[in-house]
């Protein structure tokens, strides 16, 4: 069987082409039919979850199976013996007792002289109690001792600490970019969710995870994706990011969505299917190490102030939001001699960057500071860009400074 193809009409957004090439354009103006985008997604179909990557947590969900099953018949054997002996004149309390002596195989003695039919019910209620018993009782101990109900108990304190959380981040596929982005949003106060089809990647980690294929939507919802602030795929194939993009775009279409590209041909494609940002590893890299190359200075300063946590210096961005300080320039509202940090760069609502701007740029909702300064500085410009009788930004006022130290699995 082929792999499933996913086809999509994508409306482009409009993109103002310079002179040379719009005459080339031809036909391709407005009016023109939306352009259509075919993902070749790896989904197996037909195959449920429980079936895709997870044998290990199969072969454990079965033995808690086997458990519950054999308790449950422990249960209907006991409730047959008691209601059996209470038809032959015990009391109910008696009957109970009867019961559990004939089934465990103790036997002190018959509460009540028994009869022929109360011996023929006896006979039956042992061949039948005393394997039931048995199984039962092999059943929890294999559970217990191979750590299925001590692994099935920490499952559900998982989804319930998950299922309270709100304003997390989900991070989808925990491998090396996965674990090292954890290194940094460990550092902000954000609450993070792993999510991996290997439960041996997740067997050391300390965050909150789900196991489970997460191009399964059942997979995204038990992860939060209802209460999440914003979702980083980083999976091994350009495909499934493509897949989760689309995927939880169509479930949250306010998230904010970081995908990796490990093509830069896929680039374009993840931002069609709804990422906010896609980050190409390879050429990511290959920059730095040009940058290192040529400005080792400038690129070490970069390195300190994002990710070194000694350095009592930070670079963070701060939103400005209605009714907090506006000016209408940067003048009026004098940052650095009311808080000490240094306005590196001010992006306008319209997206646009101004470097070092002019002390009469206007300022107002939607623009967003780029500044420079201790934390205790920076603490200041968020208490001034705070909305006036709001409550104090959190870690997703979209602070981007705080360095987190590498943790290792030990």
């Amino acid at each position: 069987m082929g792999r499933p193809v996913l086809d999509l009409a994508v409306e482009r957004p409009p993109i103002s082409a310079p002179a040379s090439r719009s005459a080339n354009a031809g036909g391709q103006g407005a009016g023109a039919e939306p352009e259509r985008v075919t993902f070749v997604c790896p989904i197996r179909v037909g195959v449920p979850m429980t079936e895709r990557g997870r044998p290990s947590e199969n072969r454990g969900m079965g033995r808690l199976l086997r458990i519950r099953y054999a308790v449950a018949a422990l249960g209907v054997v006991l409730t047959i013996g008691t209601a059996g002996y209470m038809l032959l004149g015990f009391r109910f309390l008696d009957a109970l007792y009867q019961t559990v002596t004939t089934v465990t195989t103790v036997g002190f003695r018959e509460v009540e002289p028994l009869g022929p039919a109360g011996q023929v019910f006896t006979i039956a209620l042992i061949l039948v109690g005393v394997g039931t018993a048995l199984y039962a009782l092999g059943a929890v101990l294999e559970g217990c001792i191979e750590g299925d109900v001590r692994t099935h108990l920490g499952r559900r304190r998982m989804d319930r600490a998950i299922n309270r959380t709100s304003g997390h981040v989900i991070v989808c596929g925990w491998g090396r970019a996965g674990s090292s982005s954890q290194q940094y949003l460990r550092g902000t106060g954000l609450t993070i969710v792993a999510v991996d089809r290997d439960p041996a990647r997740l067997a050391c980690v300390d965050e909150l995870h789900v196991i489970g294929d997460v191009t399964d939507d059942n997979v995204l919802a038990a992860a939060g994706i209802d209460r999440a602030y914003a979702l980083i795929t980083a999976l091994d194939t350009d495909a499934d990011n493509v897949f989760v993009t689309l995927s939880a775009r169509a479930l949250r279409p306010d998230m904010v969505i970081i995908a990796r590209a490990r093509d830069e041909s896929s680039m374009a494609k993840l931002m069609r299917a709804g990422a906010n940002r896609v980050v190409n590893p390879q050429l990511m890299g290959g920059r730095r190490m040009a940058a290192f190359a040529l400005q080792p200075h400038v690129a070490d300063f970069l390195d300190v102030v994002m990710h070194d946590d000694e350095l009592d210096y930070r670079l963070e961005q701060i939103e400005i939001r209605a009714d907090s300080l506006q000016g209408p320039t940067l003048r009026d509202i004098a940052l650095h001699e009311r808080t000490g940090a240094l306005l590196l760069a001010l992006r306008t609502p319209d997206g646009r960057f101004l470097a070092n701007p002019d002390q009469a740029t206007p300022i107002g909702p939607g623009s967003v500071l780029i500044a420079l300064g201790t934390p205790a500085q920076l603490a200041s410009v968020h208490k001034l860009a705070r909305p006036r009788g709001g409550a104090a930004s959190s870690a997703l006022g979209r602070s981007a400074s705080v360095a987190a130290k590498t943790g290792s699995c030990a």
